[in-house]
């Protein structure tokens, strides 16, 4: 098991917590949560050791288009890069969202 951190600098707070994918055979899951900081902390944990640069390679090129503030967990379990860009995106879809509340 390994534990990656990686910062980034961002501007945009997301709105809400979310919860999207699940830690299972071949995914991940995404804890995304807004933070009042003036950058975005993501935390990993995978069960592959030795993938730090492609982590940092695909958190990259997500943080170049997405200007966020948030406080970012991800428990992998075998996810694909497409899929951890995937659910990246699904994550900030569902925090910007408007929630309904009745």
């Amino acid at each position: 098991m390994e534990k990656l951190s990686f910062k980034y600098s961002g501007t945009k707070p997301i709105s809400q917590r979310v919860h999207v994918g699940v830690v299972g055979s071949g995914d991940l899951e995404i804890l995304m949560e807004p933070l009042k900081e003036k950058y975005t902390q993501v935390t990993i944990r995978t069960r592959f050791e030795g993938n730090s640069d492609i982590w940092k390679a695909l958190l990259d090129r997500f943080f170049a288009s997405n200007d966020i503030l948030a406080n970012i967990e991800i428990n992998d379990f075998g996810g694909t890069p497409g899929v951890a860009t995937m659910r990246l995106l699904q994550a900030l879809e569902v925090s910007n969202s408007v929630s309904i509340k009745k």
